[in-house]
């Protein structure tokens, strides 16, 4: 299983999330620090939960950067997070 996998299934286990997209970004990295042979090491991670309700854009990351701290241990370098509520994306329609 590839970091992807890994760490798709740790954010849907831990935030039940209603909409989720782990986006591995590592070839638009190429040539930078960090950035390895076979990638898996730069992704962007887009998810709507409940469990971000009432909290600040750092706790959210701090949320997920807590449950990913393996992958950074590894292989990960980098993480972008847009991390939502489910009433900040049902209150923009």
């Amino acid at each position: 299983m590839g970091a992807k996998d890994d760490m798709t299934r740790k954010l849907n286990e831990a935030f039940a999330p209603r909409h989720l997209e782990v986006i591995d970004e590592s070839q638009l990295h190429e040539g930078h620090r960090g950035h390895r042979h076979g990638g898996e090491t730069h992704f962007r991670i887009n998810i709507v939960s409940q469990a971000f309700e009432s909290k600040s854009r750092v706790e959210r990351h701090r949320m997920i950067n807590a449950l990913l701290s393996d992958e950074f241990a590894g292989r990960l370098h980098a993480l972008a997070i847009k991390a939502q509520a489910p009433s900040e994306i049902d209150s923009s329609n």
